[in-house]
This record gives C-alpha cells, structure tokens and sequence, in this order.
C-alpha cells in the first residue's frame, strides 16, 4: 500500500495530478480543495495517499492534510459512499467543516454539497458522528474569512489549479462583491463554474 508520496507535480487536471517521483509518475486522484493547495508544475510535494485496489484498478487518491485523509476514510466506511464520492465530497466543503456538521447533525449544511442528498446526509450523521466528533472539536467554531481575503486565495487557487494569471484575476474580480463572508470552497466552486462556462 503506497501511503505517502514524495517528489514533483508533473501535472494538474481537473480531478488529478501526476506527482514525478524518481522518474515514474504516479497519477493521484485529489478533491478541487486538496488541487488548489499544489505547488505549481515542477515544485516538490509531498502527499498522504490511499491505495484503492480494485480487480480492474488500483488507484490513489492524495490528500493535502492528515484531517482530510482522515475524514476520507471515515466516508469511504459509510455504506454507498465509495472513494470517488469521497473525493467528490470532499470537492465540496473543507474537511474540519464537514466534521462539525456530521457532529452537529446539521444535515441543511451537508445537503448544500454537490453529491450529497438528504438520505445521504442523515446517514454520515447516523454514521460518522462518533468517528468525526474528535476532529470537530479541535476545528472550533466555524471561522467566516473577510471577503478580500478570500479573493487574494481564489486567485492564488486558480493559479496553483493551472489557470493564468489574468483569467484568475477575472474570476476573482467577478466574484469580489458577493465574497463576504463566504469560504474559499464556495468560492472556488464559483469560479470554476465561470471559467468552464
């Protein structure tokens, strides 16, 4: 099982990287969050990982924290929830948040992320209360960030993602108004869907 990789981005998709170690690029599957956090091309690495092994796949997924990593997991031990759903959640609310949810039960909040539907949502709650109410605690009360802050890391986001600087310039320019008191998970949510059109 390959836990931990060292060694350069090579490259950046949508849904995955390939990190160069030693010669060999191992393509590792990341949520838009974990994506954003990358160094750009050719700037060293180091990722957590977990190996899915399958009969006609063996494939990795990386995470750019030990609370993301652990949150995964906690997903992927929930019955319908297999390691792309994760991933995909994942894609949607930072890892601490959607611990204090689960523990909250605050299935509202859970609902609003793409790929999670009401029955899903009560079933993380029913499930992963216990398991997540750790990580929960030590995220403390969820932390709004002033809106020009959240722009300034929108915008180093959508770089770090492969995005030149003046189309993420826009996207953040687009986006400045209604910024306040959002996360920067929403707001790459929103500017992604800009830039795509």
């Amino acid at each position: 099982m390959i836990a931990r990789l060292t060694g350069k981005v090579s490259e950046k998709s949508d849904d995955h990287a390939i990190v160069d170690v030693g010669g060999v690029g191992y393509l590792v599957h990341l949520s838009q969050l974990a994506l954003a956090s990358l160094p750009p091309r050719g700037e060293a690495v180091t990722l957590r990982t977990y190996t899915h092994v399958r009969e006609d796949a063996l494939d990795l997924f990386g995470f750019a924290s030990e609370d993301e990593e652990a949150v995964f997991r906690a997903l992927i031990d929930v019955k319908g929830v297999g390691p792309r759903a994760a991933q995909n959640i994942l894609s949607g609310i930072e890892a601490r948040e959607l611990a204090q949810a689960v523990a909250q039960g605050d299935v509202a909040r859970l609902t609003k992320v793409q790929g999670i539907g009401k029955k899903t949502a009560e079933r993380l709650v029913v499930e992963l209360k216990e398991k997540l109410v750790a990580l929960a605690r030590a995220a403390g009360p969820a932390k709004a960030r002033p809106g020009a802050d959240a722009v300034e890391q929108l915008r180093t986001a959508l770089v770090n993602l492969g995005y030149k600087p003046a189309q993420a310039d826009g996207a953040a320019d687009a986006l400045r108004d209604g910024a306040e008191g959002k996360k920067l998970d929403e707001l790459l949510r929103e500017a992604l869907k800009l830039l795509r059109g």
